[in-house]
């Protein structure tokens, strides 16, 4: 298998002249390669093999190339790889066409499906990408619930991206209220930078004073964009044809650098143009000042009201106080928004609540929006984002036409809201949510947000009488980051997930029950299906009674506890291993599945040396020395398919050996009777032998109950058929003739023994 691994960062300067491509612009390359990665089929998140590549800024190119190799030669037919491409977090994807749960939002990102015979591979281009982290995720198509056997051969796909960058790193910057002088060619477009504070609320792109060959009356035959590309949202772009050209943006994204790109609109020729750039900042709320002691008092106090625990690790949202609790704090004649600060706590990995500083309780009016920012960080962009809003009713009731309206937004909030205002920023969308007498609770779950800053805009929407004495409400937003919605709930485990240093969680669904947050109930099984699952699976193991009966009838007593060890172990792993509500666990899962597997082989191994008929000491020593080299094995590997097999070979062989060398001594065949070899020999191999194709072969997610409960038939049975005859020279104990509990008198240290004499027995 001949994969290619390249380094993980390649990083080659490229210097463009000023006579060169665009411009006197100096770009460099940067090359970054992730290893390759055997693809599953899907059956939930955790087989998404997920990578994550960073953008930096001011990137012009970046290309993906996403190869996909086989990893056996033998003919594997067309498989389809499905590739998704997202901007900020992991792709949320649902290739089975499950629901989500309620309330829960989400968009698609990007997906690709490259066809594979034996190697394939296919490449991705993008221009002006947002910078930060971008997801590459691939799996097979959905699972058609076969249970492969791992060490059994089988199509395996290997799947390996590669980035590459092409960045600008002397990029013109555009000031504030300065013109600049630039070109554009129609394969050269001019590109630019202009920086956004906090609490602007507009920003407006102007071109004028454009010449250049065949350009008459000043007109401008310009393309003019802002923004960069996330797949999820576009540049804002205008088509500029008169004599002068400009762009506005409302609700622009804060403290960030937007990207300008003016290209020619003609087919040949340059054109030579002036830009100016102009913001404004009209939201800028009260200072607070260099003070701090306020903000820990606060800070004291609003974990002494709470009561949390004193080794949460909070830290302290920078932002300026504003109302809380009680009455509206004036605003500045230039402010637009009650910016109230929020506290953040890390509870635990993907676990992150925010909080107002003041207490729960933020008022809202009429007049004036209330904004609340929450930064996400990469750390929590793995897991989900829920936002509740509840309307406190204790002390004023809303009218049944009145509303407090609510916009969830990233990168820029949403500075007014009104009925013609709809949630949206000037370069993404955003979730709405309104709360009134009727419906006092809203909810919104997003599962993978992306790492921005999130806003989150309240404001009072009154009817057109007006708002009567419900000018000032108050409302209750609780912001928390979880691993998985809702915990996956009844039928699901949330599963927190790693590639390489990056975390994110899951939800892994039981008993027929898909979806993101496991609440897809269209293939769930029944109680009755649980309860017939877990029963057959369980009871099954009854069938080794026989087995001990028959091995403590012949005096194989080892050979009998191992049957006792099995058949409880079993009995009690498959109760504790149902999924749903069917579960009854004795002890921890790991230790019931490791005993399981240990005794299931150790039956197999002793059953069949018991078969060969050699020696009790070379026997007992085998039986040992094998299970501690099974335990060891099934400790490095317990479900891999040789675990099972390679005992069973070695024992084979050992009894193989055995009567071979049996028969030429006496010279004829062994076990020399036709009876033993048809009426048991020959039936307890065909048990054995059927039952291993059906552990091996015929075993699916739905027919699981059945296969396996035939399995231990299978197996139990076959020991029946196998287990040899008792030998003559044994007790009813096991204990063979040579052995005696009787005393005898001791002379001079010495024992005084009765000459003995073996028999030998001839097994028919």
């Amino acid at each position: 298998m001949g994969l290619c691994f390249l380094p993980g960062l390649l990083f080659v300067v490229l210097t463009v002249p000023a006579s060169g491509d665009d411009g006197s612009l100096t770009f460099v390359s940067e090359l970054s390669s992730k290893p390759a990665q055997k693809l599953s089929k899907y059956g939930w998140y955790g087989n998404v093999r997920l990578q994550r590549f960073h953008i930096p800024e001011e990137t012009a190119i970046a290309r993906w190339l996403f190869s996909v190799t086989k990893g056996h030669n033998f003919y594997c037919g067309q498989r389809n790889v499905t590739i998704h491409i997202r901007w900020g977090a992991p792709p949320v994807i649902n290739p089975a066409g499950s629901s989500f749960p309620n309330e829960t939002l989400w968009s698609p990102g990007l997906s690709l499906s490259l066809p594979v015979t034996s190697q394939s591979s296919t490449t991705f281009n993008l221009s002006n990408p947002a910078a930060g982290d971008w997801f590459v995720a691939a799996h097979l198509p959905v699972d058609d619930g076969r249970i492969e056997q791992k060490g059994f051969l089988s199509c395996s796909y290997f799947f390996q991206p590669q980035l590459t960058v092409r960045r600008a790193v002397d990029t013109p910057i555009l000031q504030q209220g300065q013109f600049l002088q630039q070109t554009a060619a129609p394969d050269q477009p001019a590109r630019l930078k202009v920086y956004v504070p906090d609490f602007a609320s507009s920003l407006s792109i102007s071109v004028a004073d454009c010449s250049g060959d065949g350009i008459e009356g000043g007109n401008c035959p310009l393309v003019l964009g802002i923004g960069s590309v996330s797949l999820q949202h576009g540049p804002v772009t205008v088509n500029c044809s008169g004599t002068t050209c400009s762009a506005a943006l409302s609700n622009p994204p804060w403290d960030t650098w937007l990207r300008v790109d003016i290209g020619s609109g003609r087919d040949n020729g340059s054109v030579t143009f002036t830009v100016v750039s102009n913001y404004t900042v009209g939201c800028k709320p009260t200072s607070v000042g260099l003070a701090a002691d306020d903000d820990l008092s606060k800070l004291r106090g609003n974990i002494r009201q709470a009561d949390r625990s004193s080794a949460a690790n909070a830290s302290r949202v920078e932002g300026p106080a504003a109302s809380g609790n009680d009455s509206a704090t004036p605003l500045l004649a230039s402010a637009c928004v009650w910016n109230i600060p929020v506290l953040q706590e890390e509870l635990d990995v993907l676990s992150l609540r925010f909080t107002p500083v003041n207490g729960p309780n933020v008022s809202v009016t009429h007049t004036h929006a209330t904004l609340l920012s929450y930064p996400l960080n990469a750390q929590t962009a793995g897991g989900t984002l829920n936002v509740q809003l509840t309307l406190n009713t204790t002390n004023i009731a809303l009218e049944n036409s009145s509303s407090v309206v609510a916009c969830l937004s990233p990168g820029a909030p949403v500075l007014q809201l009104n009925q013609s205002q709809p949630c949206r920023t000037a370069l993404s969308e955003g979730f709405g949510l309104q709360v009134n007498g009727s419906i006092p609770k809203a909810v919104v779950r997003l599962p993978f947000p992306p790492t921005t800053t999130w806003y989150l805009t309240l404001q009072l929407l009154c009817a057109s009488g007006g708002c009567g004495n419900a000018s000032l409400v108050s409302v209750v937003p609780e912001v928390l980051v979880s691993a998985c919605v809702e915990d996956c709930g009844t039928y699901g485990e949330c599963r927190l997930l790693r590639s390489y240093s990056y975390l994110y969680a899951a939800c892994v669904c039981k008993a027929g029950w898909s979806g993101w947050g496991c609440t897809d109930d269209t293939t769930a099984q029944s109680f009755g299906r649980q309860l017939a699952a877990a029963l057959l699976l369980t009871l099954s193991n009854l069938s080794f009674l026989p087995a001990i009966v028959v091995a403590i009838a012949r005096c194989y007593i080892t050979e009998a506890s191992v049957y006792v060890f099995t058949m409880f172990f079993s009995t009690f792993y498959h109760a504790c291993d149902q999924p749903g509500v069917t579960v009854m666990c004795i002890m921890d899962y790991d230790a019931l599945q490791y005993c399981d597997f240990l005794g299931s082989v150790c039956s197999i191994w002793v059953t069949i040396l018991c078969m060969a008929r050699i020696k009790d000491t070379f026997k007992y020593t085998l039986f040992i020395l094998g299970t501690l080299l099974i335990a060891m094995s099934m400790q490095l590997d317990r479900k891999g398919l040789w675990n099972l097999l390679g005992p069973i070979i070695c024992a084979i062989l050992i009894m193989v050996a055995a009567w071979v060398y049996r028969g030429v001594q006496r010279r004829r065949c062994y076990p020399p009777s036709w009876k033993r070899w048809v009426f048991y020999l020959i039936p307890g191999a065909a048990c054995a032998l059927i039952g291993v194709c059906l552990y091996i072969f015929a075993g699916t997610e739905d027919n699981y109950y059945y296969t396996h409960s035939l399995w231990h038939i299978l197996v139990a049975s076959c020991v029946v058929f196998l287990l040899p005859p008792k030998e003559k020279n044994r007790e009813a104990l096991g204990w063979s003739r040579g052995w005696s509990w009787s005393w005898r008198p001791r002379v001079c240290g010495y024992t005084l023994c009765e000459s003995g004499k073996d028999e030998l027995c001839t097994v028919t």
